[in-house]
């Protein structure tokens, strides 16, 4: 079943064509030939899209949602009444984080099928996943207590440590790696294989040049902006600095009338003004950083220059990585220092 698709909708900039949204197990026609599914998620951010590409035989599903009961139970109406009849005979997934992988090794098994998606996502998705039942490693309290946490928070994150398998099935032993440039054929179209960077380390978006399609995933996001942080696994690496120079290349490569079909929020026409809008709004708060950094402060002291609201608890580990990732872009840039105290803690400076 399909919703009528009726005048487009503007809003800062940027119109959204689609009328309605799928509702739960059923697919809605946004391109010939591509379907669009919608999947809740246990977390804040309460869904995810997921795409199905028609081939000659069967169908290319993009991202899976994640691992629980419910979300099988929805993929399993979806087979038996949306399908018309066809199988499911590829898998794509755009990058590592459980909402994207959740399910693939299911549907690898279900359907007898190869994984695709990038190396770097792939192996580093399966360290995480390894990570479960395992105590949390000193390096990784280290560098929340570099960040400032008090030890109650330390033991926060010791309890929760090891907790990205929980929404993962256990993937399979077995891929096919995707890569910048790469080209897929599915159906009537050539997709071509487009790498983002610092949201996930090797993202893998698709582009229809022919028709001027963009499955974008977490890349672009029409009204909200992807998480960039820093983790203790790569505590000195810069992936703002990587996000903001893929989201200028991918802005600079494709046309700005593209269609775009991201994992949140809805279809939307104007990628190149969203990604000036994303590039500009990280560039900003730069700025607003650099400016509060004319005192040593840690990174758990400089939310007021990163967000409107109130950092909680439930959100708190998110807004420490996000501070990280834009400090490690200042120093990158060579805009701040950090010095690191005889307690193990970080202090940020303006160079």
């Amino acid at each position: 079943m399909s919703k009528s698709v009726k005048m487009p909708r503007e809003k800062g900039g940027l119109t959204f064509p689609q009328d309605a949204l799928p509702q739960p197990a059923e697919l809605v026609d946004v391109a010939p030939g591509i379907k669009w599914a919608r999947m809740p998620l246990p977390f804040a951010l309460d869904h995810i899209n997921l795409w199905l590409l028609e081939d000659e035989d069967g169908w290319t599903v993009v991202d899976t949602g994640v691992s629980d009961d419910e979300v099988k139970a929805l993929w399993r109406r979806i087979f038996a009444d949306e399908l018309e009849g066809k199988p499911v005979t590829g898998l794509i997934v755009t990058h590592l984080h459980p909402d994207h992988v959740g399910l693939a090794g299911w549907f690898t098994r279900k359907w007898d099928i190869t994984l695709q998606m990038s190396r770097t996502d792939f192996l580093q998705c399966r360290n995480l996943v390894l990570d479960t039942g395992r105590d949390a490693p000193k390096e990784a309290l280290d560098f929340y207590r570099a960040a400032g946490f008090s030890q109650r928070g330390i033991d926060s994150y010791a309890k929760r440590f090891g907790n990205f398998g929980e929404r993962v099935s256990r993937l399979p032993d077995v891929f096919a790696r995707l890569k910048e440039g790469d080209e897929l054929t599915i159906g009537k179209r050539t997709w071509r294989v487009v790498i983002g960077a610092g949201h996930a380390p090797e993202h893998v978006c698709l582009y229809s040049e022919a028709d001027k399609i963009l499955i974008s995933g977490d890349q672009v996001l029409p009204r909200i902006s992807s998480i960039v942080s820093v983790h203790p696994t790569e505590a000195y690496e810069n992936p703002l600095e990587e996000w903001i120079a893929s989201c200028r290349r991918i802005r600079d490569e494709l046309p700005e009338d593209t269609f775009v079909l991201p994992a949140h929020n809805e279809p939307f026409y104007g990628l190149h003004t969203r990604m000036t809008q994303l590039i500009d709004e990280h560039e900003e708060n730069l700025v607003k950083l650099h400016d509060m950094l004319d005192e040593p402060r840690r990174a758990i002291d400089v939310f007021p220059a990163l967000f409107k609201r109130k950092i909680t608890a439930d959100v708190f580990f998110m807004a420490t990585g996000e501070s990280l990732a834009h400090l490690r872009c200042l120093i990158g840039r060579g805009l701040a220092t950090v010095e690191r105290d005889e307690n193990g803690v970080d202090w940020y400076r303006r160079s």
